[in-house]
């Protein structure tokens, strides 16, 4: 059984910085990319970063030079490093995976197993 846990969420003021982990297990599929979305209250879910399993990345656009996502093969975790915070970074944010090949990772395409979300809140 395919489990994901999110930790590191936390309130912080616009400009301060959090770290979030993704601790994952249970799977041993091949390919596969870990993703990071977020939902603020009242907008669809964003896709914020991806990396796949040989460490290509991508981050969207709203959050490239302030994000930066990276993971950890041997202990199965990823992690998104967030910088320069802003109010609108406020919002649940949740770790993803699945079996799927990068063009799918790059568009934020394919998740099928889901954390349970960390909640990011950030003041202005």
């Amino acid at each position: 059984q395919v489990q994901l846990q999110e930790s590191g969420g936390g309130s912080v003021q616009s400009g301060g910085s959090l770290r979030l982990s993704c601790a994952a297990s249970g799977y041993a599929f091949s390919p596969y990319c870990i993703t990071w979305f977020r939902q603020a209250p009242g907008k669809e879910r964003e896709g914020v970063a991806t990396i796949d399993m040989n460490g290509r990345t991508l981050v969207s656009d709203s959050v490239k030079g302030r994000f930066t996502i990276s993971q950890d093969n041997s202990k199965f975790a990823a992690f998104l490093q967030m910088d320069n915070l802003k109010p609108d970074d406020t919002a649940v944010y949740y770790c993803s995976t699945g079996p799927r090949e990068w063009y799918e990772c790059r568009t934020f395409q394919g998740s099928r197993y889901w954390g349970q979300g960390t909640q990011v809140t950030v003041s202005s």
